[in-house]
């Protein structure tokens, strides 16, 4: 039968495939572009056909198309494996194996139990191994996790101060039944715990403020060390809050190189492992992660995503689960992690609605310490009013205007709006990829006033800068060229000036965006337009009146207050203009 793994080719090739795809992807099979797509998996290209938006199209698509013969073979997926209940034979001692304790554990670190145990066989799939903590007055249920040679993990986020006390659980005798206590100190200089959700906005677990001015650099940690260590060195000089980064690696435009590992062990020329996981690859993503969040940074972390080519984008329902477990029991015990279940997600041809949903649930399942959790699109929405979902992350849905969207998205869904994806300042051939430095910082300006948050980008081709490599900031990290970053840094600060350290939509003009905070401060932004002046009308009270240049990153406040009534503000007549009015 065709399915949602059959390549457009597979169907045109088949007289009766290709007469259902040519009613029902309208202006799409019988287009003379049509060419182009002949490698592409049918379950991505439906997402580029406006007539299948709608679950009832696409399911309509699919019925016909099974009834349809297809000659390809493909394997069958891999079966899951259930855990050995004689893994361990019954002469082996309950609970005998050999328990690391941490010591000095702090609030918002990982605290980390390590078992010596059995190293026969697969650990990976043989042995189940959990703990039951029991800290401040309450029990959690904390996944444990092989780290290869011999060596267990339970990994816990250490989120209340006092004394932690467990219980491990296992189909392993000597890995079950062991206790066990930890103390938790105060927590260290900087560390405000995981970020959660506060209205449309976000806070520490501390209750500090955050504001996710983000970046990406999908492939980073896929990149030699000498790489890596130059985009950290950078992000350190940036003003940038989270940076999206890919656990799988990427294969797309400028991400031809291969890597070093992989999450499974093997490569692309001898095949890979699906029942092994390469801890070496997983130990080298936490210390990136460390290393991010010793730099204040949040890594939103790609579960998964469809540019692929080592298979790893069609694994099947058994090993994307596996993989997933496995993945969030190892990371989730850092306080600086977001998850983000896929990247352009309605591009995985291998995976409709109800695999993400059951994704979803293996996220929440394994993470007792519910961190951000989100998924982001290509072209149509995931539904985002899905109780999952902790914030809307979405990229643009005109080659112009998104960012515009942010306060009617609010309203949508009623959750944080952050547009992860507005475009690339850079110029390549790409639409997506080939924006000025002042569009870009036009953009984070019409998303902040309207109360959301929007995402950085920067792809830049290297030989136009005198570089004989393929290193794009956007894909494999390494140095900004840009001079966006520098602008949004401003915008940080200015942010960061409001009363609660956030703005909200403000009834406002038609032509002019207004946030801050209601009856205290009141930002209208001018964008692309240049006027000469404004007259603005003030709320009861005494007001002082500011002129932003969002480009050239002045504040000039104008001379004495102003009261009740209306006020004419005098402005240069250039772009990327903003006002803001504060009272007294």
């Amino acid at each position: 039968m065709f399915d949602r793994r059959s390549t457009f080719g597979e169907a045109l090739d088949n007289p009766a495939a290709r007469a259902v795809l040519e009613r029902l992807m309208p202006g799409f099979a019988a287009s003379p572009m049509a060419v182009q797509f002949r490698d592409g998996r049918l379950g991505s290209l439906i997402a580029l056909v406006p007539a299948l938006e709608t679950e009832e199209a696409r399911a309509q698509l699919w019925a016909e198309l099974a009834e349809i013969d297809d000659d390809v073979v493909r394997p069958p997926y891999a079966p899951a494996i259930d855990p050995d209940p004689a893994y361990e034979s019954d002469d082996v001692p309950r609970a005998s194996a050999v328990v690391t304790l941490p010591h000095d554990v702090t609030l918002w670190a990982p605290l980390q139990i390590r078992l010596a145990g059995p190293s026969h066989g697969n650990p990976f799939v043989d042995v189940e191994l959990d703990a039951v903590f029991t800290r401040a007055g309450t029990e959690i249920r904390v996944g444990g996790f092989y780290d290869g040679d011999g060596t267990y993990v339970i990994r816990a986020l250490a989120d209340a101060e006092g004394e932690w006390s467990f219980v491990t659980r296992s189909t392993a005798r000597s890995l079950d039944g062991l206790t066990g206590t930890v103390t938790v100190g105060s927590a260290a200089e900087g560390a405000h715990g995981p970020v959660r959700v506060d209205g449309f906005h976000f806070r520490h677990a501390d209750g500090t403020r955050h504001r996710p001015l983000g970046t990406t650099a999908y492939a980073w940690t896929h990149q030699p060390d000498e790489l890596q260590s130059r985009t950290l060195s950078t992000l350190a000089e940036a003003p940038f809050t989270k940076i999206r980064m890919c656990v799988f690696p990427k294969s797309y435009l400028y991400n031809a190189n291969e890597p070093a590992d992989f999450p499974f062990v093997g490569s692309l020329a001898d095949g890979f492992d699906l029942e092994r996981f390469d801890p070496e690859h997983f130990r080298r993503l936490e210390q990136r992660i460390r290393e991010l969040s010793e730099l204040g940074i949040e890594a939103d972390l790609i579960l998964f995503h469809a540019y692929d080519r080592w298979g790893f984008a069609d694994l099947g329902p058994a090993v994307d689960d596996r993989y997933l477990r496995y993945v969030v029991r190892r990371l989730s015990g850092f306080a600086n992690v977001w998850w983000s279940m896929a990247n352009e997600y309605d591009l995985l041809w291998a995976k409709d609605t109800a695999d993400w949903e059951r994704l979803a649930a293996i996220v929440g399942a394994e993470d007792p310490f519910g961190h951000l959790n989100s998924i982001h699109n290509c072209r149509p929405f995931y539904d985002y009013s899905a109780p999952w979902i902790t914030h809307v992350s979405v990229q643009r849905v005109d080659v112009y205007r998104t960012a515009e969207n942010t306060d009617e998205w609010r309203e949508r869904w009623g959750k944080p709006v952050v547009i992860d994806e507005c475009a690339y300042e850079g110029d390549i051939d790409q639409g997506w990829g080939n924006i000025t430095a002042e569009e870009m910082v036009r953009r984070f300006w019409e998303g902040a006033v309207r109360g959301g948050y929007v995402g950085h980008g920067e792809t830049y081709l290297p030989a136009a800068l005198g570089l004989d490599d393929e290193v794009l900031w956007w894909s494999k990290g390494g140095v900004l060229h840009g001079t966006s970053p520098e602008r949004i840094g401003f915008l940080e600060q200015l942010l960061a000036e409001a009363p609660e350290g956030v703005w909200d939509p403000l009834p406002g003009d038609w032509d002019v965006p207004w946030g801050g905070v209601a009856g205290e401060v009141k930002v209208g932004y001018f964008g692309f337009n240049r006027p000469r002046f404004r007259n603005v009308m003030l709320d009861p009270g005494e007001w002082v009146i500011d002129v932003i240049d969002t480009w050239n990153m002045t504040v000039d406040r104008l001379p004495g207050t102003f009261a009740t009534g209306s006020a004419r503000i005098e402005l240069p007549g250039r772009q990327f203009m903003a006002v803001r009015l504060t009272r007294v």
